[in-house]
């Protein structure tokens, strides 16, 4: 499993370091599957080319970045010709009653299983949690982001606290549920 939940993505170089070690091959040869689905307020929309040059300074090159809005599912044969799939932030409940209506619940989900490499940012995290009904149900748990303090750096323990706080600067980070979860960043 691997996981990378965030409040605002690759916002620090340790963020940035762990996403690519958790690629675990050479950054021009990493496909991606962009997902811009919750972007649908000016505001979000505004942080999109920060998202996507989250991928593009890491070495990932535009032409192996798909955009794809979710206006129908994938299934997991095609899902996994990516090397990572990144959800933006945005609206929470926009983007999974989409995830959930085009059936690419099932998936994201099996991807993860099959060791798909996964990075959520602020709504793009949210999904994975107990905040909505219906959630993906990664962790066991609520998610906030965007919090001006956030948990301290480390190992977690299993089951996870009622609330995880994440700050702009750190991230929630899932290798081995649930042994292998740990907050980087500050």
């Amino acid at each position: 499993m691997r996981v990378l939940l965030t409040s605002a993505g690759l916002e620090t170089r340790e963020i940035e370091e762990c996403f690519v070690d958790m690629t675990g091959k050479d950054m021009s040869l990493v496909k991606a599957l962009f997902l811009p689905t919750a972007a649908i307020d000016a505001d979000a929309i505004a942080v999109l080319p920060k998202c996507m040059n989250d991928l593009l300074k890491c070495g990932i090159s535009a032409k192996n970045i798909r955009v794809y809005d979710l206006h129908a599912g994938m299934d997991i044969q095609e899902l996994q010709q990516y090397d990572v799939v990144y959800l933006c932030g945005g609206n929470t409940q926009y983007l999974l009653k989409r995830i959930n209506d085009t059936g690419f619940n099932k998936s994201l989900t099996e991807y993860i299983k099959r060791n798909g490499l996964v990075i959520g940012v602020s709504a793009g995290s949210l999904i994975f949690s107990n905040n909505l009904p219906d959630n993906l149900g990664l962790i066991d748990t609520k998610l906030d982001v965007h919090c001006a303090a956030g948990e301290t750096s480390g190992k977690l323990a299993y089951p996870l606290k009622h609330n995880v706080k994440l700050t702009n600067t750190c991230a929630l980070v899932i290798r081995d549920f649930p042994n292998g979860m740990e907050i980087i960043g500050e």
